[in-house]
């Protein structure tokens, strides 16, 4: 396995310029390079927004997208760049990160997931079903602690 360094998880590209999935950690962080769909909602992604794994097999390709309506819940990640779609760029799945919208609700500490959430952001895991992806670090900083499944 080759190790990566010195990657520019800023900026997005037109095609792909790592393997889709490749992991790339820096410090207390860690980021996965994937591909953005705009989705039925056809939006492009913000930066410091959360994105979600596309339906059935968004996981499996790395394919994100910030239209909660077309994903299982399942956070991936807070993206780096803005993202049109079908480009690829890096999110950030591990370590505290700071959001560029408001959680839906919660205080410090509370356990955080996409379900019950507005495209973007996270809300408060309500049931055990829910996929925990974060944690609120920071609520009125809009600052959360990533766990993003790798």
């Amino acid at each position: 396995m080759a190790i990566l360094t010195g990657a520019l998880v800023s900026q997005n590209d037109a095609t792909a310029q790592h393997a889709l999935g490749e992991i790339y950690t820096t410090g207390s962080k860690t980021y996965k390079y994937i591909t953005y769909a705009a989705a039925s909602a056809a939006t492009g992604g913000v930066a410091g927004e959360v994105c979600y794994y596309l339906a059935a097999t968004g996981y499996a390709n790395s394919d994100v997208t910030s239209d909660l309506s077309d994903s299982d819940a399942v956070g991936a990640g807070v993206l780096q760049t803005a993202m049109a779609d079908n480009t690829f760029g890096w999110i950030q799945i591990k370590g505290i990160a700071t959001l560029t919208i408001a959680l839906t609700a919660g205080a410090d500490g509370d356990p955080l997931t996409p379900t019950g959430s507005a495209d973007g952001t996270l809300d408060v895991s309500a049931d055990v079903t829910d996929v925990v992806c974060a944690t609120a670090g920071d609520i009125s900083a809009k600052q959360i602690l990533c766990d993003f499944p790798q």
